[in-house]
């Protein structure tokens, strides 16, 4: 997989109450692209961030029906990332990638 490819699959880390408390436990939230696939994002997080994944399971947030100066709207569906790594790695997500 290219190092292009890698940086489109993976679009940027969640940083929430429920993904810090899996961070403690070796588990990590990423918004991805919609067209990733499983393996597509396990490349993609082994080959940025340099770590060994066990598991990734996904999921497609449906956007909100919302009103936005006065007038219905949608926002757009995105799709979220959780990826379990192996004992004793850790991914620094306040430090950016080079």
């Amino acid at each position: 997989m290219s190092a292009e490819r890698m940086y489109q699959c993976i679009l940027s880390p969640l940083v929430t109450e429920k993904a810090t408390v899996m961070s403690e436990k070796g588990q990590y939230a990423f918004r991805v692209a919609m067209d990733a696939s499983k393996p597509e994002i396990k490349q993609a997080v082994e080959g940025l961030f340099g770590v060994n994944v066990l598991a990734v399971n996904t999921l497609v947030m449906k956007g909100k029906a919302k009103r936005f100066k006065g007038r219905p709207g949608q926002r757009s569906d995105w799709k979220k990332a959780m990826v379990r790594l192996a004992d004793g790695q850790s991914i620094d997500l306040t430090t950016g990638l080079s």
